[in-house]
């Protein structure tokens, strides 16, 4: 059952739908305002309009309640636990979990399983103790708060890059020089609002280093460390060199990927470097490729030079 509706009135008549959410108390700050948009819960005038919509004195405009969501079983969500204690947890993701809910996902996430493992912290209910995410398709380790202190420590030192980030990527081609530093902002790309990349009109500063681990007949095993943690950094900015991540069809990477067998993009967080927020230790965790990427690795590594980019 849709909440009683606001109607729009002149003080609102060419604003922001997002900003007329917050103006009423329909939501409690702008992000929420726009996860509430995007999760298709907000209809004005009984349609979904997207957060810039223009209001009109006079729309109605209501939010829909949030479903009651089952928590999912630990065992729903594959996961592995690297290294934990009583503030926080390193955890191993693999390829295909969603960290958390968003738009077009609602269902079970890592956040759903991780609260059985005591992740808490963090001003969105929906996440608790999330303070980096990886993409659905990409596998490997994240850090997750269990407090809101913890929360809070973590996050400042993602902010303030304290936390060492590393991962493995197979890409197309051979990039010009054995290590390197893109420093290319990104936003949502002005045509395919799907993906992010330097094309855009809301540009944010992302920088991502690189070095070459492996040179291949037609791929190179590209080992990266992020500076920045843009949404889709690492896949926009090797696509934007040119050397795309094989298997990362948005991004230019599905003829490589379709040739080495792939079924999503060859990116692993392979290592989680930090000092620990409260005894100070030292963390360094590494977790090793899996196995769908040791086999297209394989391949990569027979991988015939004849009819590629570089062959007769």
């Amino acid at each position: 059952m849709t909440e009683d509706p606001v109607v729009a009135g002149p003080e609102d008549a060419g604003e922001r739908l997002d900003v007329v959410l917050v103006r009423h108390g329909l939501a409690a700050s702008r992000s929420e305002a726009q996860r509430l948009i995007a999760t298709g819960r907000v209809t004005v005038d009984g349609e979904p309009r997207p957060k810039r919509h223009r209001v009109a004195a006079g729309e109605r405009i209501a939010v829909q309640p949030a479903a009651e969501e089952p928590q999912a079983p630990p065992e729903a969500v594959p996961f592995g636990i690297v290294w934990e204690d009583e503030h926080l947890l390193v955890v191993d993701k693999p390829a295909g979990v969603v960290v958390h809910p968003g738009a077009g996902h609602a269902g079970p996430t890592l956040a759903d399983a991780l609260r059985a493992h005591g992740a808490a912290g963090g001003p969105d209910p929906s996440r608790p103790g999330i303070v980096h995410r990886l993409d659905r398709d990409t596998s490997g380790l994240l850090v997750v708060a269990r407090s809101d202190d913890a929360h809070a420590a973590l996050s400042g030192m993602i902010r303030r890059r304290e936390v060492e980030r590393e991962y493995l990527a197979l890409v197309e081609g051979r990039p010009d020089a054995a290590s390197g530093t893109i420093d290319a902002p990104i936003g949502r790309d002005r045509v395919n609002r799907t993906i992010v990349s330097t094309r855009t009109d809301r540009p944010r500063p992302a920088r991502t280093h690189f070095r070459i681990e492996e040179a291949l007949p037609r791929t190179t095993l590209l080992r990266v460390t992020l500076e920045t943690g843009r949404t889709h950094q690492i896949r926009a900015h090797l696509a934007a060199i040119g050397h795309p991540v094989c298997g990362d069809v948005p991004y230019g990477g599905g003829p490589c990927g379709r040739r080495l067998g792939l079924t999503r993009q060859f990116l692993h967080a392979t290592r989680l470097r930090f000092r620990h927020p409260f005894t100070w230790e030292s963390i360094a965790c590494e977790s090793k490729l899996p196995a769908d990427l040791r086999r297209s690795l394989g391949a990569a590594r027979r991988d015939s030079v004849s009819g590629g980019p570089d062959g007769g």
